[in-house]
């Protein structure tokens, strides 16, 4: 049995913290003491589905702590999954909680593998092995959506591991352990080439949203049946019938920051492309407004304010932007939004009641 310390309790942190603490002792430690009781009391911090299954009827090696000196002793692994939010003053992720955590770290344990699962700049790991002298310190991107956390670590599409240290191999088989597929892909490469894997997945699925967005647009504009248009392109197996509902924007945690990021890293190297994919998500949102604006309606209903389907949060939801634009042209916002219990969000007015939102809003977006 494998000894694990899993750092921040989020749905990167949490997901894979129960699942290894099926057959590995797991401590997870997080500075949030509601977190800590709920993660010792067997009740989930994260909305998933299963997890509930899993803390109830799971017999799980797996307790919460606030404290570096418990969670950090005798660990084979570190697990680093704090947020890194994109810092638009230094076009950068803000990292210094990774930073702060890997130091404490090589304060407290003189071994074990550090994985750095929170999303990081290209060259990040190498510069921190650079600047604590040491080889210690891997990158292994997670390729987890929000609400379907437990399920995608345990039917992972790949495992990747980018460093250079001896244990790399042994943590990607401790991953393939928890996986129910058989035959996933281990793919060991340099950090800066793990890192690179992660935010170019994350920009070309925040492209192919852009793209239907787009084909959207036009169609909007010109009388035509997007559903036609998509249907007809995506039985081209080269394209696939996948990932391409068009919809307000890409937005979420991930995509928006993500995308920033890998444009960033491209300081020094040409580029068109991954520009025009920030550039377009912002042109959907205006066109979609303006599309509001010249209906005539004067009393706007938002029906929920969630990221995407089956999520619980409001994190860089593309509708929000939408609302705002809208707001700000002199539109009356009705919300309709059972997770928030307030009368208002943002100053906009929220209804209870279906019923009373469908009859006082004049157009409803959704």
């Amino acid at each position: 049995m494998i000894n694990i310390a899993v750092i921040g309790a989020g749905y990167v942190g949490m997901s894979l913290a129960i699942l290894l603490s099926k057959n590995n002792n797991v401590d997870v430690l997080d500075t949030d003491a509601e977190k800590i009781n709920k993660i010792n009391q067997r009740k989930p911090t994260i909305k998933d589905h299963g997890i509930e299954d899993l803390l109830e009827n799971k017999k799980l090696q797996l307790s919460a702590t606030d404290s570096p000196e418990q969670a950090y002793k005798s660990k084979d692994f570190f697990i680093i999954a704090t947020p890194t939010d994109f810092n638009e003053d230094t076009n950068n992720f803000d990292t210094s909680s990774v930073e702060m955590v890997i130091e404490s770290i090589l304060q407290h344990a003189n071994t074990g593998l550090i994985v750095i699962k929170s999303t990081v700049p290209i060259g990040f790991t190498q510069a921190m092995n650079q600047k604590f002298t040491t080889n210690r310190i891997v990158f292994s991107p997670e390729f987890l959506r929000e609400g379907s956390a437990i399920y995608d670590n345990l039917n992972p599409s790949r495992i990747v591991v980018g460093g250079n240290h001896p244990s790399m191999h042994t943590f990607s088989k401790v991953l393939e352990e928890i996986s129910t597929n058989e035959d996933v892909e281990i793919l060991l490469m340099s950090s800066s080439e793990a890192e690179a894997v992660k935010l170019f997945s994350n920009t070309f699925l925040a492209l192919r949203v852009s793209f239907f967005n787009e084909l959207d647009s036009f169609a909007m504009d010109n009388n035509l049946s997007p559903q036609n248009i998509i249907e007809g392109m995506s039985l081209d197996p080269r394209i696939g019938s996948f990932y391409n509902n068009p919809s307000f924007g890409y937005g979420g945690y991930c995509l928006p920051k993500d995308t920033k990021q890998l444009l960033s890293n491209y300081s020094n190297t040409p580029q068109e492309l991954i520009k025009s994919v920030i550039s377009s998500n912002e042109t959907r949102k205006d066109f979609l407004t303006n599309a509001i604006l010249n209906s005539g309606a004067k009393v706007i209903g938002v029906h929920r304010l969630v990221m995407k389907f089956n999520s619980d949060n409001f994190r860089e939801s593309a509708i929000i932007d939408i609302i705002t634009k809208l707001s700000a042209q002199g539109k009356k916002i009705l919300i309709y939004e059972p997770l928030l219990q307030e009368t208002e969000f943002k100053g906009w007015k929220i209804c209870k009641e279906l019923k009373e939102f469908k009859s006082n809003a004049q157009l409803i977006i959704s």
